[in-house]
This record gives C-alpha cells, structure tokens and sequence, in this order.
C-alpha cells in the first residue's frame, strides 16, 4: 500500500508524543461506567421484540434502497416522525442519519450570507462542524454566560436584512451541566434571536416521560428547532429536528445530509418507534436513572470529592482531573478493579481540563456507584 504524505504522519507521531492518540477499543469488561445507554434500552428485549413486530408490516426488511427524496422513504417514516412530533409536543418533525447528520445539516443550510450564529463555547464538534460548513457569520460566547451573550449580540450590526441564531445544549455532552434555558427565552424574546437547543443528552433523562429539558420546562414552543438524538438514552440510532412545519419543508429542500445519503433502514426506524413507546408506557428505567444520578451526587459529597467534579444534575459527572498521563492512570486503576470509566484527554477537552467522563445508568447498582467514588477518592 502507498505510504500515508510525511505531514500526516507527522500528525500521528504527535498525538502519540502529546498522550492522545486515538485507538478503536477491543472488548469492555468491567462495570460500565462510560456508556451512553443512560436507560440500557441498546440491551432490552422487550424493545427488540416490539421492534420486530412494527418491522412486519413493513414491505422492506434490510434496506431503504435510497435517500428518502428517491425511493427511500418507506412508510414507517410517517408513522415515527407523526409519533415524535406528538411525543415531543412539535408541529413537524425531520428524522436525519445521526445527531451529527442533524447539526451539519441544519447549520449549513438554515443560516445565510447576512446572518449571525451565536454559539456556547463548549457546544459539540457537529454543531462546529455545521458552524464551519454555514455562510452565515459566527461567534462564540462564554459557556453559560449570559452577560457575555448579551454583550456580543449588542456588538452585531442592526439590519433588518440579517437573522441572528443562538445555539446552545440543554445538557452538555463532556459537563454534564446545563444552559438557563428560562433565561435564554427571555432573552430570545427581548432580543428576538432564533434559539436552537441540541438536547442529546436530555432526552429520556429529563422531563415527565423523558422528553427533555424543555418540555421539562414548559418552553419547546418557544424554540425555533430543537434537535433529539436517539444513539444516548433511546438505545437505538438516529436524530430528530423539532419545529415548525415550513422549518422541515426548508431542510428537506436545502440539507444536503438529509438529501443526499441512503435513508435510514426500516429496521433502524422501527427500533426508534419501539424505545419510545416503551419510555411512554414504563418508566421504571426513568425513575431509576434519576435515584442513581441522585445517589451518585450524594457519594460525591460525602467522599470529599465536590471540588473535583462538574456540578451537574444530569446522566453525565465529569470529575476534572488534568493531564492526559494522570486522567489516563487512574482509568487504567478504576478499570483493575473492574470499573470501566473512560477518560476524556485533550485536544477534546482543552489542556488542564481532561477528566474522567463518568455515565450513571439505570442498571447500576448502588453499591457499585458508592465502590467507584471511594476508589476514586483513594486514587486521587
């Protein structure tokens, strides 16, 4: 095979050099710690079984044959995005490939030339790959920093030709903390900015059936588009954009991650209409999750370990441990004494801020939440 050019290799040697290079991981034993199957809907059975059961009336089992402006959009499509759009409490609903499908598509194709994107400092890598792709202007605002957001948005130029977009994530995929959402529409309203919300990590963790943050709040119809991800909490694969009926007409016409990539399998569709009827009709996983991530915060506290960790109410506890070699040691610890806990190094994190990127679950049990902190608390 031709070599890989001498600059790319170069690269490599410095991720090696730097602690951080990236491998694909063999088998995971141990206790899991760093999934995010937040309700373990990826292993139900149940879900599998009703799955099956909604693939039988479907007229092709394997494969979609096509993207969904050709022959692929096969009818449980209807069926699923009508059942999101209601559980979600939206006007229309756009099922894409995956969440990062979802954020490339919708940041490179909504915002124009005359725009302007405000975006969290921390916001994921497909919101920044969207932002890059879009022609629209953008600037960052320190992460949940409303006064900052304030004073950017007072430094954009006033025309009445430019629509400006706030985007932000109810729950932050490597904090585990949250945006002031109430604030945020507040803000929306007296500044009239279309706000964007990703909430991946929200979804089936928060609100009374799991729908969410903001339905957990009572804002989702003060949201311009809200995108859910079903690869987390749900089990299964795939995304969502939430909003108006105009907002999905646009996207089908102007995404091109929505236009030009094979629709998702029916088997794939199916799996997402099985996890949430399941999560609307049995809500035991739920209210589990929720005891687990309570008790787990209850740990934190009393192994002395506040000061290292993220405060956060959600699935996600970061606890802050800087540098790659010593984040990367005491992973390698945890995991001798059976716990899987994935570190989080740098460049993904900025320098000085790796951490140990702790997953609470439905299935885990008390006692194994209160052994891992008091290892943790041993190790550090």
């Amino acid at each position: 095979m031709k070599k890989l050019p001498l600059k790319l290799e170069k690269r490599l040697q410095k991720r090696k050099d730097d602690n951080s290079f990236r491998e694909l991981p063999g088998t995971l034993p141990g206790i899991d710690f760093f999934s995010n199957d937040y309700l373990g809907f990826s292993k139900s059975k149940n879900i599998l079984e009703f799955s099956n059961d909604v693939l039988k009336n479907s007229q092709n089992l394997n494969g979609s044959t096509g993207s969904r402006l050709l022959s692929g959009n096969h009818p449980l499509f209807e069926r699923a995005e009508n059942m999101l759009a209601n559980f979600h409490n939206a006007e229309a609903a756009l099922i894409f490939n995956s969440g990062y499908d979802a954020n490339v598509g919708f940041f490179s194709a909504i915002p124009q030339k005359d725009d302007f994107i405000l975006y969290d400092e921390l916001a994921h890598a497909s919101i920044r790959d969207g932002l890059k792709m879009s022609v629209a202007r953008n600037y960052k605002f320190r992460h949940n920093d409303l006064e900052d957001l304030r004073l950017r948005l007072g430094r954009l130029p006033n025309t009445e030709a430019s629509e400006i977009y706030v985007v932000t994530e109810s729950v932050f995929s490597m904090d585990g903390d949250s945006a002031n959402l109430q604030m945020l529409v507040k803000l929306a309203e007296e500044l009239n900015f279309n706000l964007i919300v990703d909430e991946a990590h929200a979804t089936g963790v928060f609100g009374k059936k799991g729908e969410g943050l903001l339905q957990e709040l009572g804002l989702e119809r003060e949201i311009f588009a809200r995108i859910h991800t079903f690869g987390k909490a749900m089990g299964c694969h795939g995304a969502v954009i939430l909003g108006s009926r105009q907002l999905m007409d646009y996207l089908i016409n102007f995404s091109r991650s929505f236009i030009y990539t094979t629709a998702l399998s029916p088997h794939s569709i199916a799996s997402i209409f099985a996890a949430y009827r399941f999560l609307e009709n049995d809500r035991t996983a739920l209210n589990v999750l929720r005891e687990n991530i309570q008790h787990f915060r209850s740990e934190i506290k009393k192994n002395a370990l506040e000061d290292l960790f993220v405060k956060s109410e959600s699935a996600i506890q970061s606890c802050i441990i800087p540098g790659n070699f010593e984040v990367k040691r005491i992973s390698r610890e945890l995991k001798e004494k059976g716990f899987n806990v994935k570190p989080i190094l740098s460049p993904t994190v900025p320098s000085g801020r790796e951490r140990l990127r702790f997953c609470v679950h439905s299935y885990n049990s008390r006692p194994e939440i209160s052994e891992v902190l008091k290892l943790l608390a041993n190790f550090v």
